[in-house]
């Protein structure tokens, strides 16, 4: 069974809707590659996916050992590949304004976030930098 199901709007934008959901994602061609960027690029989305997944992994953790992770965020740079076209590295910059005071459990939440099943699933040509202030 699906769990997307996508369609062409013209101009080189697409729809995505989460079949189970019904939330929807719209994606542009960037300004430097024939789009008007008015949404997210393709390319966009598999890095915020990336964040994304070291996110929710790292919540799985700090669900199971009662930890809070609020306060944490994070911000994400995509640096791409001229030719051929395509990324070549992520930049992930996580932010804990509040961070637990436990340096084996911050520890067991960065490992978590190295082996997201996004990042496990990455070309391993993609360098993927992250960096913790925290």
């Amino acid at each position: 069974m699906p769990t997307i199901k996508s369609s062409y709007l013209g101009n080189l934008r697409t729809e995505s809707v989460h079949l189970q959901s019904g939330v929807k994602i719209l994606s542009d061609a960037p300004v430097d590659n024939n789009g008007k960027g008015e949404a997210f690029s393709p390319t966009d989305l598999v890095a915020s996916a990336l964040g994304s997944c070291m996110i929710t992994i790292m919540g799985i953790v700090a669900n199971r050992d009662s930890i809070s992770l609020e306060g944490l965020t994070w911000e994400v740079t995509k640096i791409m590949q001229a030719t051929p076209r395509k990324i070549s590295e992520i930049v992930i910059d996580f932010h804990w304004e509040k961070p637990i005071n436990d340096a084996a459990t911050i520890q067991k939440l960065k490992n978590a976030a190295k082996t997201c099943p996004v990042a496990l699933s990455l070309d391993p040509a993609i360098k993927q930098t992250l960096n913790f202030d925290f």
